[in-house]
């Protein structure tokens, strides 16, 4: 049993949409352990339950996996010392498919008819539980819960060769969302699905070569960005050097417009873009569509919404100031508060600056509402230090549609803006005045003139509801649901 506390979501945590997870891989350092576990800790914000480390040594394959954060799990240098090997693949997970429980805890290994082959999954497959019944049909055994196992039993059973063709084979037989890094017989492979809806770059330090989901995981060990990994491109990494693939054909790219508004890193490149300055412009024009005539300062919600509300600043020609003081050392393994401690809510993380706000007209810059409950408690706490006029700007459209390629998002019928008209948000979090950015202002302000309904740039489904790839699980679950309902009806 692991003495690693696992990850336990703070108040009002659910009020956010959750981080997907993290994957890196590098082939061919001496400290190839050490320098995944570095990359890993700059990845934490996109999965904070678990994290784990599977490394080669020409010979064997060694494993290490915890629930926890990567600064506790890989503290110790025996833990790394054990991590043998010049090829590492890691992962950080936040679960979409499968409990947080150990067994579930990536990458996941195991020794096939080849040999070894281990795989880090950034997404979310649609068909997994349609292809886990076949699977299981036929006589497959499986050790875990998470969608990711489906693709090792698919290579597995795959009559392919070489481990790249098994892989693609595999992943032919796979909707969903998808950025992979798996290595087998002395190679790392990088995988993006067809419509590219998860991050992957490649890099390079010396002569090893890295695969991360986001550039800041190569800036911490000081290696080269070389570009991101196409939508549909498979990348083999060996001893002969670096192949490109595309075993899917032509395909169009679907990148989750959401890692602009909040899931990636300020400080990385993705998609050839800063993520900050998207972000920055984002905010900016949110400012031109839902100015503030009365605003006198300009306050963001921490930390997310900090680059649009210095956008929005600059643009409206308002004081940028920090309102709203977070304590960083409250984090997300903090025991759970009694009842009474509770109550206090959004004070156990943010405290509003009242020298600031005190009879002053604020203008608050957020990136999402989903249930709307740490607005409310935002706006509270902002006439409580004495805020004349509180003013909320959105940096996304408004949330109303479920994410099924690897975000944690509520049901549909549990998010605020599927609900409820932005009027009655406004009402409900107790703002004088409630704004969201447009889909054209979103995408002029990430380099699309608009909008294209014919073939939007970007997946956008938890504003639109136009999903890029098939749902078969979720259209199953509904059809279930449908039939349950009218044998209920028929009894009654």
């Amino acid at each position: 049993m692991s003495n690693i506390e696992p990850y336990i979501p703070m108040p009002l945590d659910d009020d956010k949409l959750k981080e997907e997870c993290g994957v890196f891989g590098i082939y061919g350092h001496k400290d190839a352990a050490s320098l995944t576990a570095l990359g890993l800790h700059a990845l934490q914000h996109r999965g904070q339950e678990a994290c784990g480390i599977v490394t080669f040594d020409d010979k064997h394959f060694y494993a290490h996996r915890e629930l926890g954060l990567v600064d506790k799990v890989f503290s110790s240098p025996k833990v790394i010392e054990q991590l043998k090997g010049e090829v590492a693949i890691g992962h950080n997970r936040y679960s979409t498919t499968g409990q947080t429980l150990k067994r579930n805890i990536q990458p996941l290994y195991a020794d096939l008819s080849f040999g070894g082959f281990g795989v880090a999954h950034n997404g979310n497959l649609t068909n997994t539980n349609l292809l886990r019944q076949q699977l299981v049909q036929n006589g497959a055994i499986f050790q875990s819960t998470t969608d990711t196992e489906v693709i090792i039993h698919l290579v597995a059973t795959s009559k392919q060769k070489s481990v790249a063709d098994r892989l693609v084979d595999a992943l032919k037989k796979i909707t969903g969302a998808y950025s992979l890094v798996a290595s087998a017989k002395d190679q790392l492979i990088g995988i993006r699905d067809p419509n590219g809806i998860r991050p992957l770059c490649l890099g390079k330090l010396g002569d090893a070569m890295i695969l991360a989901s986001e550039s800041c995981a190569l800036d911490i060990i000081g290696a080269e960005f070389i570009r991101d990994i196409e939508a549909g491109e498979m990348v083999i990494i060996n001893k002969d050097g670096i192949q490109s693939l595309r075993p899917f054909g032509q395909t169009t790219s679907r990148f989750c417009i959401f890692e602009y508004i909040y899931f990636a890193r300020p400080d990385s490149f993705v998609e050839g873009h800063s993520v900050y300055e998207m972000r920055k412009n984002i905010g900016a024009e949110l400012a031109i569509e839902a100015p503030c005539p009365t605003a006198d300062l300009i306050v963001p919600v921490p930390d997310s919404g900090v680059p649009a509300a210095i956008g929005y600043a600059e643009a409206s020609k308002v004081p940028f100031e920090l309102g709203i003081i977070r304590n960083h050392y409250v984090g997300r393994t903090f025991i759970q508060p009694t009842s009474e401690i509770r109550n206090l809510g959004v004070k156990m993380k943010h405290n509003a600056n009242k020298s600031f706000i005190e009879g002053k007209n604020v203008v608050l810059v957020d990136d999402s509402i989903v249930r709307g409950t740490t607005s409310k408690k935002i706006v509270e706490m902002m006439r409580q230090a004495g805020a004349r006029e509180v003013h909320m700007r959105i940096s996304s459209p408004p949330n109303k549609y479920s994410c099924f390629y690897g975000i944690d998002t509520p049901s549909s019928g549990e998010l605020l803006a599927n609900q409820q008209s932005i009027e009655n948000i406004g009402e409900f979090i107790g703002c004088d005045s409630l704004a969201y950015i447009s889909f054209d202002g979103l995408y002029r302000a990430v380099g699309e003139t608009k909008r294209n309904n014919d073939m939007p740039q970007y997946c956008d489904a938890c504003f639109t509801g136009d999903y890029p790839v098939a749902l078969p699980d979720h259209e199953a679950d509904q059809d279930h649901a449908k039939v349950t309902d009218l044998r209920e009806q028929s009894v009654k």
